[in-house]
């Protein structure tokens, strides 16, 4: 018996003694046990409390044997809430009643005289269920919600540049199509936008945008972050769950740093691709998935392949269409605009009287190579505004002393003549020594993730 007790459970049948007996029972596994012997009374208890199972008699006193009285309160049951899940019991049990009342909408059937253990296993069963509808419909529901906050067609993607102008006509080609989509840039670009852009643009936008940081996700939670499990297939497994790709079933999935993966984490990925069916951890049994897939990476995967880190048939299956987003760097005209959105943004959010960024601020932002891209931007700005005293924000407000230091390094080379991953170590390296080796405190610094920041410490062996 559980310490932690979830789980409203409505039992509906005409025999009190039944209904005590069971109610005795169960409360000693649930948070709330509730019976009612006449069945008139379910709208109204339905619609004061959100049951995650209804045990449903199929046979009151005036209809003995046929079960249609059941069907009916099913009917009705699944009138007021189309995703309760219900379960039927009866003394008259057979294969076609069982059959028929399944496909009328039941979850289960069971029958009376039942053993304690069966009917526990079956409402906890049947209760799992509920979670994952409600798990799936929040998905949804959040997901048209971020829709309908969208005025127009690529508001939460700011940008002018000519660049970005391609970008757009590539989302507008690509988007209607099951295309699987390859988004290639540094980090700090935008890519997870240009993924939600080509979702809210496409013929899945209803469903569910699921998306999975890979770089955050250990070998050993892989599988079952990503395929789900079936409760007791390992140690914490306490109930069955739903894995990513299930839970994007009908909209897309989002694989971000998928450069991040081992070989043999690719290799199982590429089969989950190519037969389009995944199984919980422990359990035998194929689930088929319909999604659209699209994956992210800063990672040059075309290099990984040469040397043998990325797998070329992998590689294949994802990148069906490929968008390269470029740096911040690379489209400076578009940095006043972002500029003014954060600007706005943040005065917004702290209650500040910013309103505008000084000319000679601005040349400065404009010069800044913004290794971080648009998030470090972001943070900048975000940093300025919160320890401003003024109205207009000047350069002294921003951090920009980490590149002239960068400068200082050597005066016989610009910055632009530098080698970017000498820049990037000696940016990481300074800001490390400002802040005595805090990561967190330094990936603020630069824009960059924590995660991110450990990637970028050991590629260049700091």
């Amino acid at each position: 018996m559980s310490e932690n007790k979830q789980g409203k459970i409505l039992i509906v049948d005409d025999n009190e003694d039944l209904l005590k007996a069971a109610k005795m029972y169960l409360k000693r596994h649930f948070a709330q046990v509730d019976i009612e012997k006449n069945p008139e009374a379910i709208p109204g208890l339905m619609n004061q409390e959100d049951y995650d199972v209804i045990l449903l008699d199929m046979n009151f006193t005036k209809d003995v044997s046929s079960g249609s009285e059941g069907y009916y309160w099913l009917e009705k049951i699944l009138q007021i809430d189309p995703s309760a899940v219900v379960v039927l019991i009866t003394a008259y049990g057979d294969v076609q009643m069982a059959v028929k009342a399944i496909k009328a909408g039941a979850t289960d059937f069971v029958l009376k005289p039942w053993e304690n253990e069966k009917l526990l296993a079956t409402l906890f069963s049947s209760m799992r269920l509920r979670e994952s509808r409600d798990e799936i419909e929040t998905l949804k529901i959040k997901n048209q919600e971020i829709n309908q906050s969208i005025n127009e067609k690529y508001s939460n993607i700011i940008g002018q540049s000519a660049a970005m102008q391609r970008i757009f006509q590539t989302i507008d080609r690509v988007a209607q199509t099951d295309a699987n989509v390859l988004i290639l840039g540094e980090n700090g670009t935008g890519k997870e936008l240009i993924a939600r852009a080509i979702h809210a643009n496409s013929s899945r936008k209803a469903e569910s945008f699921v998306s999975v940081d890979l770089g955050s996700i250990t070998e050993t939670l892989f599988e079952t972050e990503l395929f789900g499990h079936k409760k007791g297939s390992f140690t914490d497994a306490k109930e069955d769950r739903p894995g990513r790709f299930e839970l994007a079933h009908g909209g897309s999935l989002f694989l971000d740093e998928i450069g991040n993966l081992s070989m043999p984490l690719q290799a199982k990925l590429l089969t989950v691709l190519q037969n389009r069916k995944v199984s919980r951890v422990g359990s035998n049994k194929e689930t088929p998935i319909d999604l659209r897939l699209i994956c992210a990476t800063n990672m040059p995967l075309y290099d990984m392949v040469k040397e043998n880190r990325f797998r070329q048939d992998l590689l294949y299956r994802i990148n069906t269409i490929e968008i390269q987003i470029p740096p911040l760097r690379d489209r400076i005209e578009d940095i006043p605009l972002l500029a003014g959105h954060f600007l706005k943004h943040y005065a917004g959010k702290y209650g500040k009287t910013v309103s505008k960024i000084s000319d000679a601020a601005m040349a400065r932002m404009t010069k800044h190579p913004w290794p971080g891209n648009i998030r470090e931007l972001q943070h900048a700005l975000e940093r300025a505004i919160i320890l401003s005293n003024s109205s207009v924000l000047q350069p002294e407000d921003f951090n920009f002393n980490v590149v002239v230091n960068a400068k200082d390094a050597d005066q016989s080379m610009g910055l632009d003549q530098y080698n970017l991953d000498e820049v990037e170590k000696l940016l990481i390296r300074k800001v490390l020594k400002k802040y005595n080796g805090n990561i967190t405190q330094a990936a603020a610094e630069l824009g960059l993730t924590r995660s991110s920041l450990y990637r970028r410490l050991e590629k260049h062996g700091l």
